[in-house]
């Protein structure tokens, strides 16, 4: 009947920015609580461990929980996944805005990191159930990406704003209406998809995962106050170690026995794979590391508002914002690998020059500036790459595997930035300890330069 295709494409595109909106949340809050954060410490009277753990809790939470929840989205289906990861991201942040003490927002902020572990994989599924004819879903993916993506660049500015016009508690309220509203896009348009009861949860593995990140985080954080020799720290490295290793020896034993483990270690033999885990992680562990240092030196030691801060970023947010469509064109067309390379180098040579630019002055501030372009620039190109090279590298039907470790890698990149660079930063108050922190991010994104040039892409010699 007439009508009827243009109401399903009208169905179609509310849908799609349902999904958008859902996974929009989920970046905006791994950016708009940084610049938030002197503001929340000082009215709850937050240490810089209490702030790490604030921004950590939530990526640690994404992080461990990202293949589990797309074994949970083919397992319940993608629908009823993502709705309900839509309800508890929007519960959390308005409950966390009254929160009282720096122990109840860190722990919110946790179940926030779970609720967001469970939109991202389940809004990729509602995209693939919804949109059957494979340029159609290439083109919603775009869309998702581009909406989705945006959030990286406006979280800095909208943190800002917020918390310089409302407070910092509003930067939690602001995700309510956006859930809710998700709620009624998905709610009324997403097909109803087919759960798989048979896909199993790899519970024991998760569990390690979990165990191994937060001992390892918990060691790094309170290493610099507690000291490296105290036994929390010492306790938190060796839960690391014992839990790392037996999520290896869990993950073995249920690949040998076709038991779908979180992670199939055999993957890992491929070289462009295990690379390019490696690089999302040294990405994340660079861009989320230097937010979170640059967020608390800009305020503290050049006065700058929380506004002045999110503005201050803009250099380096926009690149990440528009560069990408760019980039995907680029990878078509002479593959992954340079790209990459390109990236890591500018991230790179970004932190570098910004870490040589922690002076008051105006001319050390047009060279900060100069410095987050090249990171911004030096991340369009790189995440874009990896995930290419990374989803390439397997079998079709791992593509999901491969793209949930890739995030997972890029979560757990960015809990250690916090962590590490966070600790070093600390190390004095005039400055040199920014100095040190951007110093090391630059030589660990060159490292990954040189790692992404040696082996992404490359067959192994006995491969070829």
């Amino acid at each position: 009947m007439p009508g009827r295709p243009t109401d399903a494409r009208r169905g179609n595109g509310l849908l799609l920015l349902g999904l958008s909106l859902g996974y929009f949340m989920v970046m905006l809050d791994t950016t708009v609580v940084t610049v938030a954060l002197p503001a929340i410490g000082a009215d709850l009277t937050g240490s810089l461990g209490g702030l790490q753990w604030i921004s950590n809790a939530y990526t640690l939470a994404f992080a461990a929980l990202l293949l589990t929840a797309g074994a949970l989205a083919d397992r319940w289906g993608g629908r009823r996944v993502f709705l309900a990861g839509l309800w508890l991201f929007g519960a959390c942040s308005g409950v966390s805005a009254p929160a009282g003490s720096v122990g109840v927002l860190i722990a919110l902020r946790a179940l926030l990191g779970v609720a967001g572990a469970l939109l991202l994989p389940a809004s990729l599924a509602v995209i693939a159930h919804a949109w059957t004819d494979p340029a159609a879903r290439a083109r919603a993916m775009g869309v998702w990406a581009a909406i989705s993506g945006s959030a990286l660049a406006a979280g800095p500015l909208v943190g800002g704003a917020l918390t310089d016009r409302f407070g910092w508690r509003a930067i939690f309220l602001v995700n309510v209406p956006v859930a809710l509203l998700a709620v009624v896009l998905t709610a009324r348009h997403a097909p109803a998809d087919r759960p798989s009861p048979a896909r199993g949860v790899d519970l024991p593995g998760q569990v390690c995962a979990v165990l191994a990140l937060t001992g390892l985080t918990g060691a790094l954080i309170e290493g610099g106050p507690a000291g490296w020799a105290s036994p929390p720290v010492l306790g938190g490295f060796a839960v690391s170690a014992l839990a790392g290793g037996l999520f290896v020896l869990v993950e073995r034993r249920r690949e040998a026995a076709r038991r779908a483990p979180m992670l199939p270690l055999g993957l890992l033999r491929d070289r462009t794979l295990a690379t390019g885990l490696l690089a999302g992680l040294l990405v994340n562990f660079g861009l989320s590391g230097v937010l979170f240092v640059l967020s608390l030196f800009f305020q503290r030691a050049h006065g700058l508002s929380a506004f002045g801060a999110g503005a201050a970023f803009l250099p380096l947010m926009l690149p990440t914002a528009v560069n990408p469509v760019f980039t995907g064109r680029l990878v078509g067309r002479i593959g992954a690998r340079r790209p990459a390379v390109a990236g890591f180098l500018l991230m790179g040579a970004g932190a570098l020059v910004a870490a040589a630019a922690t002076a008051g002055s105006a001319a050390a501030r047009l060279a900060m500036a100069a410095g987050l372009l090249t990171l911004g620039f030096g991340v369009s190109f790189a995440i874009p790459s990896l995930m290419t090279a990374v989803v390439g590298a397997v079998a079709k039907e791992q593509s999901g595997i491969a793209s949930g470790a890739l995030n997972s890698a890029r979560q757990t990149g960015a809990v250690l930035g916090v962590a590490v660079l966070g600790v070093l930063a600390d190390q004095a108050g005039d400055g040199s300890g920014t100095r040190l922190a951007l110093l090391v991010a630059g030589l660990a994104l060159l490292a990954g330069a040189a790692a992404v040039a040696a082996f992404l892409g490359r067959p192994a010699r006995h491969e070829a």
